[in-house]
Formats: C-alpha cells, sequence, structure tokens
C-alpha cells in the first residue's frame, strides 16, 4: 500500500490538530497513523501524519494546496510519498562493518531504500560492493585534492540522483561548505557519547580509562565536528575483564545497530530537526 507522509512543525497555537486532520479529511484521505509532540519549554509543536494514498489525488495538488493551507497557521512542513525509496550513498573508509550491514539490511528489505553506489577513499572495500553488485568509486584524498575530491563527490549524488548521505564509518571530515550544502540529509556515526574519546583507537582509550559502558551516536553532519543533531545512540555494559579485541568487537556491534536505526528513521520519514536537536517518532507507524 502506498502511502504519504507530512512532517510539521510550528509554534503552539489551539486547533492544529483539528485544522490539520479537518485538511485531509476534507480531501477524502484515510488518516493510517498520527504523533505528535509538544515542546512546552519553547513552546513548539511537532506532527508526523501518515496518509493512504490510493493514487486518486494529485500530488502536486495536494502539496499546492496544502502549501496554501499551511501559510495560514504559519507551518513550516515537508513531505515524502513511499512510492519512491529514498536513494542513499555510502561514504566508506576501510571499516565494512556499518556498510556491509546497511548493504545486507536493503537485501533482506530491512531498510526500504535504493543503495545505488559506494564510494570510498581507499579501495578496501571494492570486493565488498562487487558482492552487492554495487558500483564503486574510488576517490582518493589529500590535503591537495580534497576540494576536487569533493567535487567529484557531489557530480556522483547528482548523477545518482542522491537523496541521504551515510558516513558508513568513513574517516574523513567533510568541508563546512559541503555539510551546509546537504545539511540535514548526512549521517554520520561515531563511536561513543559525543565527544568523549576522540581521535585513533577510541576503544583503547576506553580500555585505559576503564569504563563501564561504551556506545554509539549517530547524528547528522554539521560545520561543528561531531556536534550535529543526535537521532539515535546506544551503550553496553563493559566488565573488568573485557580486553581492548572485545571493546572493539563490542562496539561494532553498537555502532551497526545504532547507524541502522538512524538511517530507518531519516527514510521512514520520522524525524523533525528542531536546532541542535531531533523529534523521532516512532517506528512501526
Amino acid at each position: 500500500m502506498s502511502a504519504i507522509v507530512f512532517l510539521i512543525q510550528c509554534k503552539d497555537q489551539k486547533g492544529l490538530v483539528a485544522g490539520i486532520t479537518s485538511f485531509f479529511a476534507q480531501r477524502q484521505f484515510n488518516i493510517l497513523h498520527c504523533q505528535q509532540y509538544t515542546d512546552t519549554e519553547v513552546g513548539q509543536y511537532f506532527m508526523r501524519i501518515k496518509l493512504e494514498d490510493d493514487g486518486s489525488y494529485d500530488h502536486q495538488q495536494l502539496e499546492a494546496e496544502f502549501s496554501e493551507f499551511a501559510a495560514s497557521m504559519a507551518l513550516n512542513w515537508s513531505v515524502r510519498y513511499s512510492e519512491r525509496p529514498y536513494r542513499v550513498a555510502l561514504l566508506v573508509t576501510r571499516a565494512s562493518h556499518c556498510p556491509y550491514d546497511l548493504l545486507l539490511r536493503e537485501l533482506e528489505g530491512e531498510l526500504k531504500c535504493d543503495i545505488p553506489l559506494i564510494i570510498g577513499n581507499h579501495r578496501d572495500l571494492e570486493g565488498m560492493s562487487r558482492q552487492f553488485d554495487k558500483p564503486f568509486y574510488h576517490l582518493p584524498i589529500t590535503a591537495e585534492t580534497k576540494q576536487a575530491q569533493e567535487a567529484e563527490i557531489k557530480r556522483l549524488l547528482a548523477e545518482f540522483d542522491i537523496d541521504l548521505i551515510v558516513m558508513a564509518r568513513y574517516m574523513q571530515i567533510l568541508s563546512e561548505e559541503f555539510v551546509t550544502e546537504f545539511s540535514g540529509r548526512i549521517i554520520n556515526i561515531h563511536h561513543g557519547f559525543l565527544p568523549a574519546f576522540q581521535g585513533a583507537k577510541p576503544y583503547h582509550q576506553a580500555y585505559e580509562r576503564g569504563v563501564k559502558i561504551i556506545g554509539a551516536t549517530a547524528h547528522y553532519a554539521t560545520a561543528e565536528l561531531d556536534e550535529g543533531p543526535i537521532i539515535a545512540q546506544d551503550i553496553q555494559h563493559v566488565q573488568h575483564d573485557n580486553s581492548p579485541q572485545d571493546l572493539v568487537m563490542m562496539g561494532k556491534d553498537i555502532e551497526r545497530i545504532v547507524l541502522a536505526r538512524a538511517v530507518k528513521a531519516h527514510i521512514e520519514h520520522r524525524i523533525i530537526i528542531n536546532g541542535r536537536r531531533t523529534i523521532v517518532f516512532s517506528e512501526g507507524a
């Protein structure tokens, strides 16, 4: 069944639910699910509303009419149609656990998206790309070639009509210009609760500090390194006799899960970015 999903954000005010649901009811839309949240601290209202799409209402007409309605109530909104899956590009370096997990979830239908290409600054994962029958573009990078390399990435993103970029353990810092241009469309995975244990060998740092939990954070990339709005996090408890190698293995498992959750939430149109925070509506709706 095809569906239409609207995400709506505005200043909290009376009559929002009645006005929005009436708009769709008047056009004979069946509302499949409606989630809402009011942030009383700042007086902001957020809604995710999912409609059945039987094809009887023209999408352009719907957007034009809703745009006029939204203006009357000062709504910020976006819409997504399930008939067009998100197109996702993976940026990779040498670590295979995150990109491999996403590719497997796409193959098995857990992530309802298309991953039409993989871009790597090393050739290490070219074999993985062949295994999943995906084109692999090797774009090495140095300080001198960074600008040209990012220009080529942008060209490929346009060529493949990409909606979402996933830094699947892509161990490079994207330029401020790049992340600004693709704001809200780049997801990164970080090895821990930001900003702890930055730099090389994070799990060895954690081991040396005797930590009792390790974790991972998926967030949107911004110009401020590892400071973007957080989408998903998780942890695992650590015992005193866990070795650094144990922590690496445990960390990889958490990174896989957290990144997959974040990507799934984005492609299901369940996230509203509100400043430095995200509103992530529950899945299954």
